[in-house]
């Protein structure tokens, strides 16, 4: 009882952003049902009608994206001090957070089936003059197993990411045991103190007059230095790791992947222009994948992986770039925000810029008047956009809610309201001119090779 009053009691916009995860499971449901209804109504091109149902991997794996960013800035179900008491520990909010997904994405999956059986006139005759019949196999009957085990795909996938990803760990960190069979340990390149090492036959007489001298003179002042158990090593022999050492930059860890990333692009692009030097015979498009056409979905492919990983690098460096040639509060404060949350906005924004850049040369793809843009297709495309925006949306809000502290003690501090909005405003700028030239040069790079 105690679950569903913190599912009911949330905001209006945590409310809104279920929603939003609800209506992408209902297209993806009623994409997936598509593909069904087109298997039924054409059983001689099995081919094709397994190509459909291979592309909805991609708004499958929208709609969960989305579900999961959801899921973490849900703030019912966030561990706060006081619920573990009422039986509200970490894996209980877990379990809520998973329950919540499940429900807002079967509720979708349910939109989609009925919608589907309207269509299909099932339930109040053919609707549109039976526009829909001609890829929804109208009059036939639907297979039970197939059509709940193809609603039942976004549901089971969504609530299992959720729970994998929020899964509670551990905060204690893992104590390895010591090494007691070798005679130094090799840490820092320091003796163990107590070990063979210390004072034993093996050891030399050298090693044991400066531990006696040691000892002698720690017994003397009464400090404990002396006794140091067996295996322990001396903190004087050990350098300073790397999470000890100050932040000058405060801005936070740089992204790791940037070269890789850089690689990855060229190597999409790279792969593209050499096939189109031959285009594809038939024309490429959802349904018929020729065979020539392989190097270009690999390009693609790699082009996507690329942006994503090369997303949080870049934004770390427009971080960077703000702060360049004296600044002042206002880009100062901005920079270095975008430097610690590089991570974070990094990656849905790089999925966004994926996005874009598929959507340029589909669009290219399909320019021509022999090859329409059908409404599935369109379907397809604005559950795709239309997660990827919604998640870099979710995602702000996610980093607003962990910048809530830090905001206040800036306006306890005597900062006015108008820099920090201007931060933001500008930090959402610096963005937007950052990585849409870098975007539409590489759509239009990727498309290159399908206008040729």
């Amino acid at each position: 009882m105690l679950d569903l009053r913190l599912t009911r009691a949330a905001r209006p916009a945590v409310q809104l952003r279920r929603l939003l995860v609800a209506a992408a499971s209902a297209g993806t449901g009623f994409l997936l049902l598509s593909c069904l209804g087109y298997a039924l109504k054409r059983p001689e091109a099995a081919g094709s009608a397994a190509l459909r149902l291979a592309w909805c991997v991609v708004p499958v794996a929208a709609t969960v994206y989305l579900a999961l960013a959801v899921a973490r800035t849900d703030p019912g179900t966030r561990p706060r001090p006081g619920l573990s008491a009422i039986g509200l520990g970490p894996a209980r909010l877990m379990a809520v957070s998973a329950l919540v997904t499940a429900l807002s994405t079967t509720l979708g999956s349910l939109v989609a089936l009925s919608l589907f059986l309207h269509l299909r006139g099932d339930l109040t005759g053919l609707p549109f003059d039976g526009a829909g019949a001609s890829f929804l196999a109208a009059g036939k009957s639907l297979p039970l197993a197939a059509t709940l085990t193809l609603l039942a795909v976004v549901p089971v996938v969504a609530t299992v990411a959720v729970a994998l990803a929020l899964r509670p760990s551990d905060p204690r960190p893992v104590v390895r045991p010591q090494r007691r069979y070798l005679p130094f340990v090799r840490q820092a390149g320091g003796p163990a103190v107590g070990g063979p090492a210390a004072g034993g036959p093996a050891a030399g007489g050298r090693t044991g007059e400066v531990e006696a001298a040691g000892g002698g003179g720690a017994a003397g002042k009464g400090t404990p230095a002396a006794a140091a158990p067996a295996g322990v090593i001396d903190p004087r022999f050990t350098s300073p790791s790397l999470t000890d050492k100050p932040d000058d930059e405060g801005g936070g860890d740089t992204p790791a992947g940037l070269p890789w990333a850089v690689a990855l692009v060229a190597a999409g692009l790279t792969a593209q222009a050499y096939a189109g030097r031959k285009p594809p015979t038939p024309a490429f498009t959802f349904t018929t994948v020729p065979t020539g056409a392989g190097l270009f979905l690999l390009g693609w492919l790699l082009t996507a992986v690329g942006l994503v990983l090369a997303a949080p690098g870049l934004t770390h460096l427009c971080g960077r770039l703000l702060q360049c040639a004296r600044p002042g509060a206002l880009r100062l404060l901005t920079g270095r925000g975008l430097m610690a949350e590089a991570t974070r906005i990094g990656r849905p924004l790089g999925i966004l810029c994926a996005v874009t850049a598929a959507g340029y040369a589909v669009t290219t793809l399909y320019d021509s008047p022999g090859r329409p843009f059908g409404p599935l297709s369109a379907l397809g495309a604005l559950v795709v956009a239309g997660c990827a925006f919604a998640t870099l949306l979710t995602v702000a809000v996610e980093t607003r809610q962990g910048r809530a502290e830090t905001t206040d003690a800036l306006l306890r501090l005597g900062a006015p309201a108008t820099v920090l909005r201007g931060a933001a405003a500008l930090r959402a700028f610096a963005l937007l001119a950052f990585f849409a030239p870098l975007t539409l040069a590489i759509a239009a790079l990727a498309a290159f090779p399908l206008t040729r």
